[in-house]
């Protein structure tokens, strides 16, 4: 089956475009690019948490258009017939039940951004989207979702680590496929980097350049989230809460800044690393590309033998995944693990618009 899968992450680098091949024995990808947002879209998806209603749903059945609008062109240049689209959409806001956001006694939220109908009207094809809100529904932290395709596709490592906006890993511990978010990752990075006029820190030279300050690494380090027990997962609004004041209120340059920031992604991984026994870990996802990270990452857990696939596997292997998802959906079968995110129950979750494919 042909699945064009479509993943919009928190770093807002943009939007990713995976055309796979799908069977229930293999995934690949026949094509792939990213499409940057122009500098309109970036805007407004960062500061939508901000806008009234109205705005919010304009924007949703907006980003839906300008999703399939660049599908379509994506498209044309294919030889090939594509019979679904597997949207995540972008997240505006994630408040699962047990998060800062999300205080006992109310209901948890997620919302992924960009009208599945709109999509399927821009398109002509039938789209998955909202994969996240029913585990939400169901208790769960409706996050991370990858690990299911770390477990079909990828399951010959002991963990996969995905270094986007968040950092979060899964991994097998007996029998089960558990996961988590880490902490924040190109999220903090590129925004530290925007204060250079940069959208990222190329190879984390800048970051290289700089000097770690232990006293503002030990006051990222000790966060409350950290502590806390997976399932678990991490939103904007706790990055905006919690994280970035530190380092708003900092007065270090922003090289340190970097190069402290970058360290303690790095030290959070490898405690993970190190506490749950993982000795084979494969890394994708922009962070992958970032040399400095990377390089302390294995000087902080020797242990673990680190591999970085293919530049395509790293750059779209989390499009790939959700075109898996979309997948399962299509043909009825569990593609979000309560193990994973703590529902209730293993569910099926996705809104499927347009056309079931027969």
């Amino acid at each position: 089956m042909i699945i064009l899968g479509l993943m919009s992450g928190t770093s807002l680098d943009g939007v990713d475009l995976a055309l796979c091949d799908l069977s229930d024995h293999s995934a690949d990808i026949l094509s792939a690019t990213t499409v940057p947002y122009p500098d309109s879209w970036r805007r407004r998806l960062a500061s939508l948490e901000h806008a009234s209603a109205l705005e919010y749903a304009k924007a949703n059945v907006e980003l839906g258009h300008f999703y399939g609008k660049i599908i379509n062109r994506f498209l044309q240049e294919q030889n090939i017939t594509v019979e679904a689209v597997a949207s995540h959409g972008h997240t505006i806001f994630h408040q699962p039940l047990g998060s800062a956001a999300a205080p006992d006694g109310s209901c948890g939220l997620t919302t992924q951004i960009g009208d599945g109908d709109a999509i399927a009207a821009e398109t002509g094809l039938p789209v998955v989207s909202n994969f996240r809100t029913l585990d939400v529904a169901l208790g769960g932290q409706g996050a991370p979702l990858v690990p299911i395709g770390d477990e079909l596709l990828f399951g010959q490592y002991d963990a996969c680590l995905n270094l986007g906006g968040i950092a979060n890993i899964s991994y097998r511990s007996d029998g089960r496929r558990l996961a988590f978010d880490i902490c924040p990752c190109n999220m903090a990075l590129n925004r530290l980097a925007a204060r250079l006029g940069l959208d990222y820190d190329p190879d984390g030279a800048h970051a290289r350049r700089g000097t770690t300050h232990s006293c503002l690494l030990a006051r990222l380090d000790d966060l409350l989230y950290y502590s806390q027990p997976a399932p678990k997962s991490l939103g904007k609004e706790w990055f905006l809460s919690q994280f970035w004041p530190l380092l708003e209120a900092s007065t270090l340059p922003t090289a340190d800044l970097l190069a402290t920031v970058t360290s303690h992604v790095a030290l959070q991984i490898a405690r993970v690393l190190r506490q749950h026994h993982l000795h084979s870990l494969l890394v994708t996802g922009g962070g992958a590309f970032n040399t400095y990270l990377i390089e302390l990452l294995q000087q902080y857990a020797p242990q673990t033998a680190v591999t970085i696939p293919n530049p395509q596997i790293v750059n779209f292997k989390e499009a790939l995944i959700f075109a898996l998802l979309g997948y399962l959906r299509l043909h009825r079968r569990v593609n979000t693990l309560k193990s994973v995110t703590g529902a209730r129950l293993d569910s099926i979750g996705g809104t499927v618009s347009g056309l079931l494919v027969p």
